[in-house]
């Protein structure tokens, strides 16, 4: 059950994990796009599984490490933060993507998402 004060041990425990499967998911869901457009979409689904499969095995102990100590809106919160921290450098970097002014009001957003999760 929840408490009213989150020990640094279970954010970072749960941040670094959840790092780690949002890696594994974005991958799974969006690298194919690039390195696998030619093959049959069920190849690409088996192979996507299978990396997907890394990404439960660290989401699972994070979301159960998270649970312990933050309430489920602040869980689902500080995924969606993480999955945005994980996502644009991909969408950069690993397939070409340019960011845009919009994209910063959106994060802007979402750190005001983070606030009204975690205030007392």
């Amino acid at each position: 059950m929840p408490t009213a004060s989150i020990p640094s041990g279970v954010l970072i425990r749960t941040a670094v994990l959840l790092l780690g499967s949002n890696s594994f998911m974005t991958v799974a869901w969006y690298g194919h796009l690039r390195t696998m457009a030619n093959r049959p979409w069920y190849i690409v689904a088996l192979v996507s599984w299978g990396i997907a499969l890394f990404e439960y095995l660290l989401q699972v102990p994070a979301n159960r490490i998270g649970f312990s100590a933050m309430t489920l809106p602040q869980l689902k919160v500080m995924q969606e933060v993480i999955t945005l921290l994980v996502f644009v450098p991909f969408a950069v970097f690993a397939m070409g993507q340019t960011l845009k002014l919009d994209h910063l009001w959106a994060a802007l957003c979402l750190v005001g998402a983070v606030y009204f999760a975690f205030r007392k």
